[in-house]
């Protein structure tokens, strides 16, 4: 293998992406397969000297801003920016410190299973700091389950929503939620927080633009109330009202809960979880 992985794959991926494929003009007269230097650190906002010192192993440290912004120059595919992450980790970029935080809860409290428990039949699903799925109710998984927000065996709603191409069909209002989920990830957890702060490394190589803007951007409160439209395979047009209960612990939780927003989400909801009408009540009703 060779000591500059990172910079030949870097190098490789340039060469094989053609001007068409970024909107550039094809002359004939090009002698560089794919493309120049100089145009792929157009666009990814960095200098040729920069990218050169990457290519050529002189820099191995480059951050996730610039692995996501390169990620989206180069079009990568999700399976490729998964390899470049792992490449930056392999030659030590990112040097990790002692944690000065928790680590990001993987259990649930009796207590809080029991509260779930009675929840039965509405949709709700509780979270950690990273928006790991921690539990959630029969009704919840009815819901998220055909739309792929469980698959893997450690569900992640941020991961699923930044990096599956099913979350913008499914979620009629993509950028409120992309915006909310970052919005907990900013002001839920502490600056130097080094779990969340690899877990957003991650999301910046593998999602790219969508949410490296959003993470520099200017912190906002995320919303903990409002109306969440799901366009779902088996129930159709759903819209449904949420509310987000906070559980302060040494590692933060919210559980959100889920009615319907109306009369025909009510009934769409009672046909999916096999109940005779007038089981989960319209807010508005």
């Amino acid at each position: 293998m060779s000591e500059n992985e990172l910079g030949v794959f870097l190098r490789t991926r340039r060469e094989a992406v053609t001007p068409t494929e970024v909107g550039l003009p094809s002359g004939p007269r090009r002698r560089t397969p794919g493309l120049r230097r100089s145009e792929v650190a157009t666009l990814a906002g960095i200098s040729v000297e920069y990218l050169a010192r990457l290519e050529q192993g002189r820099d191995r440290h480059p951050s996730a801003q610039v692995l996501g912004a390169l990620a989206d120059a180069l079009r990568l595919s999700m399976e490729e920016r998964i390899h470049l992450r792992r490449l930056e980790k392999e030659m030590g970029a990112g040097n990790p410190c002692c944690p000065t935080a928790v680590p990001p809860a993987d259990s649930v409290r009796p207590t809080v299973r029991a509260i779930m428990d009675s929840l039965e039949p509405t949709p709700a699903v509780l979270l950690n700091r990273l928006a790991d799925v921690l539990a959630c109710t029969e009704g919840y998984r009815r819901i998220a389950a055909p739309l792929g927000v469980l698959d893997g065996e450690r569900p992640n709603l941020a991961r699923f929503v930044f990096t599956d191409e099913r979350a913008r069909a499914a979620y009629a209002d993509w950028d409120r939620l992309a915006d909310d989920l970052v919005g907990h990830l900013k002001t839920e957890s502490m600056l130097d927080d080094p779990h969340v702060r690899g877990f957003t490394d991650e999301l910046t190589v593998m999602a790219g633009a969508p949410f490296a803007d959003r993470l520099s951007g200017a912190p906002t409160l995320p919303r903990r109330t409002g109306v969440e439209p799901i366009a779902h395979p088996e129930a159709g047009a759903l819209r449904l009202s949420y509310e987000t209960l906070a559980l302060p612990d040494v590692d933060p939780q919210r559980l959100i809960v889920y009615v319907p927003a109306d009369d025909a989400t009510s009934a769409a909801l009672d046909r999916l979880n096999g109940r005779r009408p007038g089981g989960l009540h319209a807010v508005n009703g």
